[in-house]
């Protein structure tokens, strides 16, 4: 066990108890997840309690990708660090975060991306970015999508529910390296986010049952 994983021992104890009682949680398909090995997980995105979340719902440590500005803000930014966290620009080429990406999976950790890139804030997973994609297909390992549905109508104070669904493993072996298998690789993960997306709400329209199982 690393520091990281020690405070994100830490971190589930506390702020992913918080996040259980703010926002109560409900998570299918974690098993999916393999313990061990190189990953990436591709999430949707809706709200900043999504990362805690997604924290508290993972069976292993993510390492998250964040906006700059989010680590700039005094207190958080430390916050983050602390728990694996690094930083990206939007908008523009960012060499030393794409490097950080492929260096995190390479050693056998579990990459944490909001594959849309920003939150959505229609309500609905939007657009994957390559990201996800190009870090799985040059570095040969999985991708496990993950939908999250509630967070969209959470606010403080109002303890919507959240729930997570994991879906199975997504090999991307094969696929070109470059632009057109970047673009046809994060249209299969859009694909299976959404679909596991939609499972979720037909699962709020039920009532969240505890024991069921995600789509295949």
């Amino acid at each position: 066990m690393n520091k990281t994983d020690a405070i994100w021992g830490v971190g589930r104890a506390t702020i992913g108890t918080a996040v259980k009682i703010a926002a109560p949680l409900r998570v299918y398909g974690a098993e999916r997840v393999p313990r061990t090995g190189g990953l990436v997980v591709a999430a949707n995105h809706f709200s900043w309690v999504d990362p805690p979340a997604l924290g508290a719902a993972s069976p292993r440590t993510l390492y998250f990708m964040a906006k700059v500005e989010a680590h700039r803000v005094p207190g958080l930014g430390q916050l983050m660090r602390s728990f694996g966290a690094f930083s990206v620009r939007r908008g523009e080429s960012d060499r030393d975060a794409v490097r950080t990406m492929r260096q995190i999976v390479r050693d056998g950790h579990a990459l944490g991306l909001f594959a849309e890139g920003t939150r959505q804030l229609s309500g609905v997973p939007g657009p994957v970015q390559p990201g996800a994609a190009m870090v799985a297909i040059n570095e040969d390992v999985p991708v496990i999508p993950v939908a999250i549905h509630g967070s969209q109508s959470w606010r403080p104070g109002n303890f919507h529910p959240v729930s997570l669904a994991w879906g199975r493993p997504l090999s991307l072996e094969g696929m070109p390296r470059g632009g057109k298998g970047y673009k046809e690789a994060s249209l299969e993960i859009e694909r299976e986010i959404r679909r596991l997306w939609e499972w979720l709400v037909g699962m709020h329209e039920l009532g969240r049952p505890r024991y069921a199982v995600p789509p295949q």
